[in-house]
């Protein structure tokens, strides 16, 4: 071929390894129009042609519409701006698909009702504004009303779930997971009294310094136990439980009773449950944070005791109390 010669369709199907209707499909569309027409009527093409059509191809193959190859091949746009606009295109089309697959997969992992599918499509598909509203009435719920002065502000900024702009799979459907979860009533209670019972001892005890909140504390205490393999009714347990209640009577400033002992037993029963767990691993899967350890081992074993032991070594006077 030289560059002054005009080719028939024929030609520039075998040049391109496009079909002869393909070609007349571009052509008719005035994606590639042919350059003249011999005496019998016949479409020829320039060796320009050649190259428009790879192109046409290429864009194709990528899945643009005709109406922006066309702007394309004409140069009404660049080729930048072609690629640009497609690829936001295409990441707004893999983000519906990374949402569709993590619906479909938890459905599949839960065997769903149709009613179920169709919440945790609605959760999926959330704005960020609704999903920031949808959390934002969940902390409120459970921690609105309490002293602000007992440090709710941190503890609500941690337990936010923050999805990057192009989350995957796994992080799509924790959010559905989590989404659900905060809307359980009952777990609401739950992280409530849980909030209750912090804002309760931080009034009670001294706010002057720095100290371990109780589920700490028992945790710090425990895991040596665990690891030692002491069980929780055995006499070797007698001095775990005793250095816990001394340093928790000794924060709050209430004597080691029984009161002091149904307090604690209260307050690890609720941080106990598996729910507060399960949201905060949710939470460390859509954040891409290292995932939590799991305190309820070191509960457990104190709860049972603490039961063993309900009755407290004094009933006297807290230290700093008279």
């Amino acid at each position: 071929m030289d560059g002054d010669a005009l080719y028939s369709i024929g030609d520039l199907a075998r040049r391109t390894g496009l079909t002869v209707k393909t070609i007349r499909f571009y052509s008719d569309r005035g994606i590639v129009p042919p350059t003249d027409r011999s005496p019998a009527g016949h479409r020829r093409y320039g060796i320009d042609a050649v190259a428009r059509l790879d192109l046409v191809r290429t864009l194709r193959d990528l899945g643009l519409d005709l109406p922006t190859i066309r702007k394309a091949v004409d140069r009404e746009l660049s080729l930048p701006e072609v690629a640009a606009a497609h690829a936001e295109a295409l990441a707004v089309q893999i983000r519906t698909l990374r949402t569709r697959h993590a619906v479909l997969t938890t459905v599949a992992k839960r065997g769903s009702t149709p009613e179920e599918m169709d919440l945790m499509h609605k959760l999926a598909k959330l704005s960020e504004v609704e999903r920031r509203r949808l959390i934002g009435d969940f902390l409120n719920t459970a921690f609105g009303g309490l002293d602000t002065t007992a440090g709710f502000t941190g503890i609500m900024r941690s337990m936010t779930p923050e999805p990057p702009g192009s989350p995957d799979a796994e992080q799509v459907e924790a959010w559905v997971e989590l989404a659900e979860l905060s809307q359980d009533t009952d777990f609401r209670a739950v992280v409530h009294s849980m909030a209750e019972h912090h804002a309760a001892e931080r009034a009670r005890g001294d706010t002057t310094g720095l100290r371990r909140d109780a589920a700490a504390t028992v945790r710090a205490h425990v895991a040596p136990a665990l690891t030692a393999g002491i069980t929780p009714t055995s006499p070797q347990a007698d001095p775990i439980v005793e250095s816990v209640m001394t340093e928790y009577a000794h924060d709050i400033g209430h004597p080691d009773d029984l009161a002091l002992r149904h307090r604690l037993l209260t307050l690890l029963e609720t941080a106990n449950d598996p729910r507060r767990q399960r949201y905060l691993e949710l939470l460390a899967v859509i954040n891409a944070w290292p995932p939590p350890d799991d305190p309820a081992p070191a509960f457990t074993w104190f709860t049972q005791a603490l039961r063993a032991r309900p009755q407290g070594t004094s009933d006297a006077a807290a230290p700093g109390r008279t």
